[in-house]
């Protein structure tokens, strides 16, 4: 059994642990609450976005446009180079969060297609994690993950919409982390361009004209209106994925650690009993040498 020192060492020791667990939780729920409002004061704006691009392709279903996904090419060629976005985030112990989205991206980066396509990172974990895997990751798209702003998700938009116009990419694809419920998150791929008709269409039965459509004039011509809207909706999909990458990230990070300070608490428990047991055996064996001492003091005289 340690001695009374070493115990009361470790306890030290795991309080000081315990005040930085918390210290972090709290920090956590704070960065959580704020990206949460943020998000939630933008997304209508988006959202708006989106329901005028319905409304644009319920009005003219058959207009051509350089972002749409040709139907014809359903099964898409192996040749087209793609560009993904990964979103991890700047530093760990998050529990399996930063895992999540590098083993999902490496299931993409890893097929046998992948030669002229490009990496973008997101996030100081993933870009240590794939430079020591020695692959090649683009020098000039270094964002941090953290605070996702509007104007850094207009940035990599507007990067990305560069590179499928000038037709360095033919695809363009995000990793990053979706929340399902406030405390429940998984890793999801999505692609951003070129875009598909039919996730507009078959989601516009909500979407409701009054009077004669005949009527409505799309001006100067509905490719002119897709050429101004859908590079916005892009930046606000990108947005919406930073934050809630971030979001689950802070989510993961309270987790970790409310897990690692119950497992705190637990131990305290534990070394405080031994704690005393040794000290009592110190005191027990104290009293005993006195005794014994006095007992032989006695027995001489």
């Amino acid at each position: 059994m340690a001695n009374t020192r070493e115990i009361q060492s470790r306890i030290k020791s795991i309080n000081d642990t315990l005040k930085i667990t918390n210290a972090m939780y709290m920090i956590s729920s704070s960065k959580l609450k704020k990206a949460r409002r943020e998000y939630d004061n933008s997304h209508p704006y988006f959202v708006s976005l989106q329901n005028a691009i319905k409304k644009v392709l319920k009005l003219v279903p058959n207009v051509e446009n350089r972002y749409f996904y040709n139907e014809n090419d359903e099964a898409g060629q192996p040749e087209k180079r793609k560009g993904v976005i990964v979103v991890t985030a700047d530093k760990g112990l998050a529990g399996a969060y930063n895992h999540n989205v590098i083993k999902l991206a490496e299931k993409i980066i890893d097929n046998e297609s992948w030669k002229n396509d490009k990496l973008f990172v997101v996030g100081q974990v993933g870009r240590h994690f794939f430079e020591k895997r020695h692959t090649c990751v683009d020098e000039e798209f270094q964002y941090t993950a953290q605070d996702p702003s509007l104007n850094r998700a207009r940035k990599i938009a507007e990067k990305m919409v560069h590179m499928f116009d000038s037709r360095e990419l033919d695809e363009v694809y995000i990793v990053y982390t979706h929340m399902t419920s406030p405390i429940a998150y998984d890793a999801k791929v999505k692609r951003l361009l070129p875009l598909r008709k039919r996730a507009f269409t078959e989601q516009s039965d909500n979407i409701k004209f009054t009077g004669n459509t005949n009527n409505i004039t799309l001006l100067p011509s509905a490719k002119a209106v897709f050429e101004n809207v859908i590079p916005d909706f892009i930046a606000g999909y990108v947005y919406g994925a930073l934050v809630e990458s971030y979001c689950s990230e802070q989510n993961a990070r309270m987790m970790a650690m409310q897990a690692a300070s119950d497992s705190a608490k637990e131990m305290l428990k534990d070394l405080s009993v031994m704690y005393n047991r040794a000290r009592q055996a110190a005191i027990t064996q104290e009293i005993t040498e006195v005794i014994s001492g006095a007992k032989a003091q006695k027995n001489k005289n």
